[in-house]
């Protein structure tokens, strides 16, 4: 059986040109993060997998959900026919389970076309506004693209910090370089 990142490749693709096409990035990027939320609910999980169910049942029950999330603009709460289509199709074709990874793949596709990475910045202790904003501009030059700064905090690092900007990691932690000069002593 297929794993998820194979299944949700086309998906994310069809979804993407659909969304481009109609001008709805946004709307989906949305929609998406709702319904990804939503999924990582046991007890939602749960009720969808009740055999008693059929795919309509399902799809009413997550638009409703959605609905009450997002708002009925939500294009898997019935906001567009594209949307409740894609819905509808994940749920006949037992694919439901696969959405976090599509929604993750149409935010790739997103970024790309947008020209934009997300970077997360996770250092030993809180980092200020002019040091998120040199971090920024030394991205941008060094990746040539927009740059959407999350920072975390994980006091393991000791000091220091981790930056991953799409596939791109720099460990500049105290921790890595410990470990390195720990690994050249040993040798």
């Amino acid at each position: 059986m297929a794993d998820n990142n194979t299944i949700a490749r086309p998906y994310a693709q069809a979804i993407f040109e659909i969304a481009r096409e109609n001008d709805a990035l946004a709307e989906f990027s949305a929609s998406f993060a709702a319904a990804k939320q939503l999924l990582a609910d046991d007890q939602v999980v749960a009720f969808l997998a009740r055999p008693g169910l059929n795919d309509a049942q399902r799809l009413e029950f997550l638009q409703g959900l959605l609905e009450k999330a997002v708002g009925k603009g939500s294009v898997f709460a019935g906001g567009s026919d594209h949307g409740t289509n894609f819905f509808r199709l994940l749920l006949e074709n037992r694919r439901v389970a696969a959405l976090p990874e599509i929604a993750n793949r149409f935010e790739a596709l997103r970024a790309r076309t947008e020209n934009k990475v997300d970077v997360v910045v996770t250092s030993a202790s809180e980092i200020s506004g002019a040091q998120k904003d040199a971090i920024a501009g030394a991205l941008r030059e060094r990746l040539g693209q927009d740059v959407s700064i999350e920072t975390k905090i994980d006091e393991n690092l000791i000091g220091g910090a981790v930056i991953k900007a799409g596939d791109v990691v720099i460990d500049g932690s105290l921790r890595a370089r410990l470990e390195g000069l720990a690994n050249a002593l040993a040798k």
